[in-house]
């Protein structure tokens, strides 16, 4: 099962396998408090994507798209998190404030769907 969480949220005992799937450092976060498997700058919305989006939720359809063509032009990106995924929970930890207009939402999604349960 995947789920997404803040950085900022305390770690459970369900959370699994957690993935940080930002492409800067959270602000504030040490490394052993995130608890974390890896850190996967490469699944994360290329500096350009993000600097145009700017956290901007009229953007948010157009990012969508962009962001999934870079996910597919990059398999190899979220293929780890992908295989942990089938073998089971995994959590994409994220640090944005918004928490229905962000990328980990949109990467949690894109994977359920690699992995046909949507």
């Amino acid at each position: 099962m995947l789920k997404i969480k803040r950085v900022y949220e305390r770690v459970e005992a369900d959370d699994g396998v957690r993935f940080l799937v930002e492409r800067l450092w959270p602000r504030g976060m040490k490394k052993e408090e995130l608890m974390m498997k890896a850190w996967v700058k490469g699944v994360a919305p290329s500096s350009g994507l993000r600097s145009w989006y700017g956290h901007d939720p009229v953007k948010w359809e157009e990012f969508q798209q962009r962001y999934r063509a870079e996910l597919e032009a990059d398999p190899e990106a979220w293929t780890p998190i992908l295989e942990e995924a089938k073998r089971g929970d995994v959590t994409l930890l994220y640090s944005a404030r918004d928490t229905e207009h962000n990328s980990a939402l949109l990467l949690k999604s894109f994977l359920e769907e690699k992995m046909g349960k949507k």
